[in-house]
This record gives C-alpha cells, sequence and structure tokens, in this order.
C-alpha cells in the first residue's frame, strides 16, 4: 500500500522529497526516493526516522491516509521529551474536573505548624488549599503569621488598615469582614495577616478566653459552607499558635527532608499533647507531608524513612520535591498551581491533596468521623 502511494504521487506528477533535476538518471532518483521517502515500519514510523522527528517524509508523498498513523506516533513521542511531559502535567492540572475527590462529611480545619522555619509550613499551606479548590472544594486560608507570606503567594491585599487576622483576633470584626477571594479561583479564600498581628501576642495576654478566640470566629463561618480550612501559623509556639491549635481538629505538620528534620518537632509534639489535655480534646496530628525532597541525595531518603519510622501512616505518600518555580511563584502573587502548572511541584500538591481528600477526616475521642 505505501509503495502504492508514492508511485501514485509521481505518475500524478507531483514533486516530492524524492524528485530531482531532469539530468539525473533514473537509478539516481530511485535510490534518492528510497532515501527521502524510506518505507514506514509496522508502527506507522518512518523506517529511520529519529525519535520525535515528525518531517522524515515529504508532505506531499505523506497523505491522508499515512497521517492518522504519523499523529498518533508523534503524539506519543512529544510526551516523552521533557517539556512534551511538562505539557502533558500542564493539560492534566488545567483538565482536572470536579468530583475527582471525595467531599468530606464535614468541615475539615488544619492547622498548619511547625515551630522549625524555613520548612515549606506556608508553601505547602496555599498550595494544598490551591490545590483543593481546582478540584471543586471551597477552601480557605488563614494567615497567622505576621510576614503575611500565605497572603502574598495568594495573590492577596495586606497592606496596613486591610481588615486582618489581627482585628479578628481582638474582637474589632468579625472573621466574614476580613474574607478575600483569591484572583486566582472562586473556591479560594483567605484571611489575611498584616504587621499589626506582630503586636497581638501582648495585647492577647491580657484578653479574656485568649486561647479560643480564633475559634470563636470561625464559628460564625458556618453559613460559608467552607470544605476546609488551613491555618498557616508563625514558626513559633506562642498565642497565635495556641489559637490555631485550639481552632482546629486537626494538625498537619510539614517536615523537610534535611539534616535536622525532626528539631523541634518533639516540643511542638508536647504542646499539641498539652492543649489537647486542656483546650482542645479533639486535636490530633493526622497529617505530615515531606517536603523539599531531593531524590539526587541519600540523606533525603534516610530522612524519609525516619520520619514515616516515628508517624508511620500519618506521612503522606506523596513527597514534595525541592523546586526552584516552587520558591519563585510567591513573587509573582502565585501559587504553583498557577505558576507553572506543569511543573513536577504543582502534581506533587495535586497529588497531596488528593491523598488528604481521600483518607478523610479521622476519628477522634472527642468528635466521631
Amino acid at each position: 500500500m505505501w509503495r502504492g502511494l508514492f508511485d501514485s504521487t509521481r505518475h500524478r506528477g507531483g514533486r516530492g522529497a524524492g524528485d530531482v533535476g531532469a539530468g539525473a538518471s533514473a537509478g539516481d532518483t530511485n535510490g534518492q526516493e528510497k532515501a527521502m521517502n524510506p518505507v514506514p515500519n509496522g508502527d506507522g514510523k518512518p523506517a529511520g526516522a529519529s525519535k520525535g522527528s515528525t518531517d522524515a517524509v515529504s508532505r506531499e508523498t505523506w497523505d491522508g491516509q499515512a497521517a492518522a498513523p504519523a499523529a498518533a506516533w508523534s503524539n506519543a513521542a512529544v510526551s516523552d521529551t521533557p517539556i512534551g511531559a511538562e505539557a502533558e502535567r500542564a493539560m492534566r492540572l488545567l483538565h482536572t474536573r470536579h468530583g475527582q475527590i471525595p467531599r468530606p462529611f464535614r468541615q475539615r480545619v488544619f492547622t498548619v505548624a511547625n515551630q522549625k522555619g524555613g520548612v515549606g509550613k506556608t508553601t505547602t499551606a496555599v498550595n494544598v488549599a490551591a490545590a483543593l479548590s481546582r478540584q471543586g472544594m471551597k477552601t480557605l486560608v488563614i494567615d497567622l503569621d505576621p510576614q503575611g507570606n500565605a497572603s502574598t503567594a495568594l495573590g492577596i491585599e495586606h497592606r496596613p488598615g486591610t481588615p486582618s487576622s489581627y482585628e479578628v483576633l481582638i474582637g474589632e470584626i468579625p472573621l466574614q469582614a476580613a474574607l478575600q477571594q483569591s484572583p486566582h479561583s472562586d473556591r479560594l479564600f483567605c484571611v489575611p495577616a498584616t504587621i499589626d498581628l506582630a503586636g497581638a501576642e501582648i495585647e492577647l495576654v491580657s484578653m479574656v478566653a485568649r486561647e479560643g478566640r480564633l475559634r470563636t470566629a470561625l464559628a460564625e463561618l458556618k453559613n460559608h459552607d467552607f470544605d476546609y480550612v488551613f491555618i498557616d501559623c508563625p514558626p513559633s509556639l506562642g498565642l497565635l499558635t495556641i489559637n490555631a491549635l485550639v481552632a482546629a481538629p486537626e494538625v498537619m505538620i510539614p517536615i523537610q527532608c534535611e539534616y535536622y528534620a525532626l528539631e523541634g518537632v518533639g516540643q511542638l509534639l508536647r504542646n499539641i499533647e498539652m492543649v489537647k489535655s486542656h483546650l482542645n480534646p479533639t486535636l490530633n496530628v493526622s497529617t505530615v507531608i515531606l517536603t523539599m525532597y531531593d531524590g539526587r541525595t541519600k540523606l533525603a531518603d534516610q530522612v524519609a524513612v525516619d520520619v514515616r519510622a516515628h508517624f508511620g501512616d500519618k506521612v503522606l505518600q506523596t513527597v514534595i520535591p525541592r523546586s526552584v518555580k516552587v520558591s519563585e511563584a510567591p513573587g509573582y502573587g502565585m501559587t504553583i498551581l498557577d505558576y507553572d502548572p506543569g511543573s513536577r511541584g504543582a502534581m506533587s500538591y495535586l497529588d497531596a491533596s488528593r491523598e488528604l481528600a481521600e483518607r478523610g477526616a479521622p476519628a477522634t475521642d472527642g468528635a466521631a468521623r
């Protein structure tokens, strides 16, 4: 069939890649045609064509009957290249359908905490929240860090004077008055943090029910029907973090896959037990997520093994790789899912959010699932 197609093209007078000048001999002509228009293999790929090549055969001789197998082969080959694989991942994320993950039976509230700085705490909070919103979940991020990094990453205004978590904690405004919608999703919201929050620790000391003020404010948000709430804490164990632990039944601990990864986690776990004993009996460390994983090092693998041995099945199977793109995204007021949806970082957070949703909320002593 293929040889017939080439012959018919020559008889029609079409000048393909195999045609030569009038002075060339018939033998030379046939030889050049075979070189330029090789007979395809059984998989529809031209014999001798390099991987990813789509122009080994002339446009005229590669007619309609041959185009279909060539296109199929070309598309399959493109995904094998780094750029093609990234494009395929981006399409997968951008075309994520709602309803692919189960909606929680009740609102799930997470405190994202680790007193050690630089472990990817804020990055994890905003990107997991963004990934859940991409999959149809209505999600809220409450920024309790005076630096306001979570607000920045979500593209939320947080200049001094903006209604924020500070005014909520001291009782000036309800939580609803501080809500802002992310410009990147109609299902992602944020209560921003401003620099005023830096003085909240001192002001809260003299207030009544100082440890439970965020929990009281959150209780007024039932009408908004959020599926997930993530509270981003400062890298300390002061009153702001205690307010977050009192307000949330679940704790998510990001741990970087580097030396001293568990440094400070012991103190955090002791504080969690104290809060559970005296202020929030439903509190539970439900999720541990490994961040900044570098598969090129043995250290990262060893840290992952140690963390899994310590926390067991609370550790997500998905690990977040070390990525320059993830670090760049907040500078543009974006999460990694908006900044570079085809990156491995974006896909890792998407997978982590799906795993989190499929696990569901754990049953606790104080509340049934």
